[in-house]
């Protein structure tokens, strides 16, 4: 099958349909069991995604509780908000060497027993347990991160807005659900170590899942990355780079939001559960997007209108935030969950800007790896400048600066072109 550079999304997804569709015709009696495994496999899929979220969204309503229980300093908070970008951008370059070594389905499934066990190994001890705990989860997720776009591409390929839409919905209710639930656990159990460890329950469980899928469908749950590609270094492509930029502003616009938010509500008078109940809100507003504009979008030549249009609304709650914190605290945070649903099409534009398997696991690892590296100067970098002038306006300034850049990128991601 040949595909134009500037065909339609529609029809390179209409024309994989039809690909996939004889494939599986030529071998009798396989279509019931792909398609069974194909329902098993979204299920572990889901059930992956929401454990991608609540490792980072449960520590902001606590930060406060656990430096005062561990008696713990500002610069060590700024060390634990920014190891999970670190920490996505170095397993997120290395996650496609390690599926063309191991398999895609093996390595997920090894990342989400490593999520497991750092969940449990970070509510064990002290400040240092915690950072090395953090580290090790947040490493299981960087893997998963780079490698459920090759799966959705690989899988799915007539349906890729939708179950990156599906995908990314499971992750931002993941992600409301940790910081909404993690502070009355908190108090009911008697302790940040309940309300954070707890979510090792959830990762479990998608771990059993996930290995039924693999092995349910007799196969790989997706097309190896190492199959045939263009083998040009993505390095010298512009839109690569673009790309990248694209994901990283948003990355580095989302984890300040997740990491601080918190402490400027409760800063402006906002109690500790209002304050994890609205970061909660935040994410789960970016459910409905997902699943609604990321398909939407996908069937278009052009994804650029959906991300400038939801950058302004996010924009426009970002200022709200900056200038008035209190006075609005529910619009300015369905104003900038709006805008962070842009995850949805970034993970989108990665798997639409490529043809293969190959070059999407080769993009999603560079836009994540080195995206991420780009996110996890925010939250340090905003911090720092709130100590430096003893306020939150310049840095909030900062973040409208990088809302403005992302919006620049994401409207040139959004062309249909491939890298």
């Amino acid at each position: 099958m040949t595909v134009e550079s500037r065909d339609s999304d529609s029809s390179y997804a209409h024309g994989l349909e039809l690909e996939l569709d004889g494939a599986l015709e030529t071998e009798p009696g396989n279509r019931a069991g792909v398609m069974a495994g194909g329902v098993l496999l979204a299920i572990a899929v889901v059930l992956t995604a929401l454990n991608l979220r609540p490792a980072i969204t449960s520590v902001g309503p606590l930060l406060g509780e656990m430096r005062g229980s561990l008696g713990a300093s500002a610069t060590w908070a700024g060390v634990l908000t920014t190891l999970p970008g670190l920490c996505f951008a170095g397993a997120g370059l290395a996650a496609p060497l390690l599926s063309r070594r191991f398999g895609i389905g093996a390595a997920i499934s090894v990342a989400l027993a490593v999520l497991t066990a750092g969940l449990v190994l970070r509510v064990l001890d002290g400040p240092y347990v915690v950072l090395g705990g953090t580290l090790v989860a947040t490493a299981g997720i960087a893997l998963i991160n780079v490698l459920i776009p090759v799966v959705i591409k690989g899988s799915f390929p007539a349906r890729v807005g939708m179950m990156t839409g599906v995908y990314t919905a499971a992750l931002q209710g993941g992600g409301a659900l940790g910081s909404s639930v993690a502070p009355p656990v908190s108090d009911a159990f008697g302790g940040w170590r309940i309300g954070l460890g707890s979510w090792s329950v959830l990762a479990a469980v998608a771990l059993g899942v996930w290995i039924l899928a693999a092995r349910g469908t007799g196969r790989a749950p997706a097309a190896e990355p190492g199959a045939a590609g263009s083998g040009r270094s993505l390095l010298r492509s512009p839109l690569a780079w673009i790309v990248t930029l694209f994901f990283g502003f948003q990355a580095f616009l989302a984890y300040v939001v997740m990491g601080w938010l918190p402490e400027v509500l409760m800063d402006a008078g906002i109690t500790k559960g209002e304050s994890g109940l609205l970061l909660g809100l935040m994410s789960l507003i970016a459910v409905p997007i997902s699943l609604i504009v990321a398909p939407m979008a996908a069937r278009q030549r052009s994804q650029s209108r959906w991300i400038v249009g939801l950058g302004v609304l996010g924009f426009a709650g970002m200022v709200g935030l900056m200038v008035a914190p209190a006075a609005a605290p529910l619009l300015w945070s369905v104003l900038v969950g709006l805008g962070m649903s842009v995850f949805s099409l970034a993970l989108t534009v990665i798997a639409l800007r490529a043809k293969t398997g190959e070059d999407t696991a080769r993009l999603s690892g560079m836009a994540q790896g080195f995206g991420y590296l780009l996110a996890a100067v925010g939250p340090f970098l905003f911090g720092l400048l709130h100590d430096v002038t003893g306020g939150w306006t310049v840095p909030w300034l900062l973040m409208l600066g990088v809302f403005v850049a992302q919006m620049v990128m994401g409207a040139l991601a959004g062309r249909p072109r491939y890298v």
